[in-house]
């Protein structure tokens, strides 16, 4: 059975966020996204010192669709270089991963209540 996977990602705002990971659950790369607004960051970027509010952000997919899912997030996202890290689930609740794999193509959706 394919594996849940999380990719957790940054975004400019709180619009942007949203509106990319509406296209990508119409899409069924992800059954989820939270958003996190109100991060404050500090970085290196291109040899100087960044600080900026972002928006956090935790997308719900499965492993299968770790490549696809990385080039729509990148081909629509407003940063030059986003960051995008999948981060392996080791285990899950046999409801989630099901929805999950449901939400993105496979299987089928459980009962909800």
């Amino acid at each position: 059975m394919e594996r849940p996977l999380l990719v957790y990602t940054t975004f400019p705002d709180l619009a942007s966020a949203l509106n990319i990971g509406e296209f990508l659950v119409r899409e069924r790369l992800i059954a989820c996204i939270n958003v996190l607004p109100g991060m404050r960051s500090v970085y290196s970027w291109k040899g100087a010192i960044e600080r900026s509010e972002e928006v956090a952000a935790i997308l719900k997919s499965r492993e299968g669709l770790a490549d696809a899912l990385a080039a729509a997030l990148k081909a629509r996202h407003p940063y030059d270089t986003p960051i995008i890290l999948h981060l392996p689930v080791a285990g899950a609740d046999a409801d989630t991963a099901a929805w999950i794999l449901a939400e993105t193509g496979l299987g089928a959706s459980p009962a909800t209540g």
